[in-house]
């Protein structure tokens, strides 16, 4: 009888745990809306792209992944899963959402506001990020 309490404690409470993480890795993270509205001033080109590409390398493939699927060398060493930037959900945000997270940061996602302090870097980033689709 005290094992099948046990067990039944221990199977709640690794439920209670499964569930609780994966609230965590689901939560939603939305911009402001005045950011969300905010629209990319640096065109696309050849240029912007490339320059967005040896930012991803420097600050952003560890966690995301030279193709951004979310599986650099860090990201199982986070307590959320970098999200894959090829799925739908990604290309459906905004570039003023993507400038704000990027630029802001959030939980494991650090703030690049100072590591790169200059705007049109940060769209030239968003530019690239746009190339990562499937």
């Amino acid at each position: 009888m005290k094992i099948k309490v046990l067990s039944v404690i221990a199977v709640a409470a690794v439920t209670v745990f499964a569930t609780g993480f994966t609230a965590i890795q689901q939560k939603a993270w939305t911009a402001p809306e005045k950011a969300a509205k905010t629209a990319n001033p640096v065109k696309t080109s050849k240029e912007s792209v490339a320059a967005g590409k040896a930012l991803w390398g420097t600050h952003c493939a560890s966690c995301h992944g030279k193709t951004g699927l979310g599986d650099g060398n860090k990201a199982s060493q986070l307590k959320t899963t970098p999200p894959d930037f090829s799925k739908a959900a990604f290309s459906a945000q905004t570039d003023g959402s993507l400038y704000f997270k990027v630029s802001e940061g959030r939980d494991d996602m650090p703030s690049f506001k100072k590591k790169i302090p200059e705007a049109e870097e940060i769209w030239n980033l968003v530019n690239f990020m746009r190339t990562l689709k499937k």
